[in-house]
C-alpha cells in the first residue's frame, strides 16, 4: 500500500534484531525535526518515511508487537508476487507465520477474519490477505500509533533534535 522494501519479511526479522540492537549506540539514526513532526499529522506520513517507518518499528519491537508491521510488509510483498506458482507456496508461508493455529508471530485478528483468510487459502490471489492486512492496518492506526506519538521513543527524537537541530 504505501512504502515497497527491497527485501523479504523474513530478512526484515533480522534486520529488525540488529537495528534495534544497534540504532542508538551508533548514533546512526538522525531525522531532522520538521521529519518528526511531519510523523504526527498522520500515520501514512509515519510509514512513508524511512526514519519513521523505523523508529516505529523499534516502538513495536519494545513492545513486542512487531508481528503487526512484519505482517504488513508481508502482505505487500506477497501482492507484488507475479508467479502463480510462488503464490501459494508465499501464501502458505505467510498464513503458517502469522495466521495459523500455533503461529510464531500470530497476528491479532477477531475469528471472522481468519476463518474468511483460512478459506482464502483454499485459491490463493494477491489478495487473499487484504482483509487481515487491513485490520492490522487499522489496528496499527488507531492503537499502536496514537501509543507510538505518546512514547519516550517519540519524544525523545522530537525533544534531541529540537537540540540538536
Amino acid at each position: 500500500m504505501l512504502l515497497q522494501l527491497p527485501f523479504t519479511w523474513i530478512t526484515v526479522c533480522a534486520w529488525l534484531k540488529f537495528w534495534v540492537k544497534y540504532y542508538l549506540a551508533l548514533s546512526i539514526f538522525r531525522p531532522t525535526l520538521e521529519e518528526c513532526l511531519r510523523w504526527k499529522k498522520s500515520f501514512e506520513k509515519l510509514l512513508s518515511s524511512k526514519y519513521g517507518l523505523c523508529a516505529f518499528t523499534a516502538f513495536l519491537v519494545s513492545e513486542f508487537s512487531e508481528e503487526n508491521i512484519l505482517f504488513y510488509f508481508a502482505c505487500e510483498e506477497y501482492r507484488r508476487t507475479k508467479s502463480t506458482t510462488k503464490l501459494q507456496a508465499k501464501a502458505q508461508k505467510i498464513y503458517d507465520e502469522f495466521i495459523g493455529s500455533d503461529a510464531p508471530r500470530e497476528i491479532n485478528i477477531d475469528h471472522e477474519t481468519r476463518d474468511i483468510t483460512r478459506d482464502n487459502m483454499l485459491m490463493p490471489s494477491s489478495s487473499c490477505f487484504d482483509p487481515a492486512q487491513h485490520k492490522i492496518y487499522m489496528l496499527m492506526a488507531k492503537d499502536c500509533y496514537p501509543r507510538f506519538l505518546r512514547s519516550p521513543t517519540y519524544r525523545d527524537l522530537v525533544s534531541s533534535e529540537s537540540i540538536t537541530g
